[in-house]
């Protein structure tokens, strides 16, 4: 029994890749629009930065706890998916500051951000799948950044506009994409946590079997008496209960051997 969940699987999911859009376009946005004048402090742009980072960090973390902890996992999954929320709105909040409204579902640039595919990662079997045999066989740092630059070169004309409001808009679309792939993700995860159960369930039923296995092998096969060459049988020491072997030639032959 494999008692250990997935924890690395998640590198080349559509969840994770958006998560790293998100950030890298809200990092080149605060650099491009945040500044002394409309930021002193560097509230603003340090809280955007971090709501970015989180979405795709607390995802990551959320996602290597799920090898060992279904619940702490899950949480740090819902942090990610509640920090791009936040992030959102923060760009909504941008908008409106300036007294403008978010694209309309039926303008042509809302269409185009929210219906463009990211591509199928590398050397993995289809998009966003953690279970290919290739998704994790086959990553190296190398190939993800440039698989992740890539997919940002699809959104960049949105997301490297010179208007603040294009690329407000196009984030905002992107927020809610990786939300809702995250959403799937945890409800997954929440599914087969419910057929398979957790580390801990399967720590303890592990460790049983073990145990059982032991146990039938050692009934199974037991030791020979070195001194007469007859099979030996197990027995409590009376002292302390220990068990050990005894020659089944007792009292005739009393060789005995300690039990493993």
């Amino acid at each position: 029994m494999d008692m250990f969940g997935k924890g690395s699987g998640y590198r080349w999911l559509d969840a994770y890749i958006m998560a790293w859009l998100v950030e890298l376009g809200t990092d080149s946005f605060c650099t491009r629009f945040l500044d002394y004048r409309n930021d002193p402090q560097g509230k603003t742009s340090g809280q955007m930065n971090h709501a970015a980072r989180s979405g795709c960090r607390n995802f990551a973390e959320g996602c290597e706890r799920l090898m060992t902890s279904t619940s702490s996992g899950l949480d740090l999954l819902n942090v990610a998916k509640g920090s791009l929320g936040e992030l959102r709105d923060d760009f909504l909040k941008w908008l409106m500051r300036d007294r403008q409204l978010p694209w309309d579902a039926a303008d042509a640039d809302a269409q185009a951000v929210q219906r463009l595919d990211l591509d199928t990662a590398p050397q993995s079997g289809s998009p966003g799948s953690s279970d290919s045999p290739g998704a994790s066989a086959h990553y190296t740092h190398r190939k993800f950044c440039e698989h992740v630059l890539k997919q940002y070169a699809k959104f960049e004309r949105w997301l490297e506009h010179e208007e603040s409001h294009v690329r407000a808009n196009a984030l905002i679309i992107l927020c809610t994409r990786a939300a809702k792939m995250q959403e799937a993700y945890i409800r997954r995860q929440g599914e087969e946590f419910k057929k398979e159960g957790g580390f801990r369930e399967k720590m303890g039923e592990a460790r049983r079997e073990a145990r059982a296995q032991s146990a039938a092998g050692a009934e199974e096969q037991p030791p020979t008496c070195d001194a007469c060459g007859s099979p030996m049988r197990k027995g409590l020491r009376k002292r302390d209960n220990v068990p050990f072997w005894g020659c089944a030639n007792y009292p005739g032959c009393r060789e005995t051997k300690p039990c493993r």
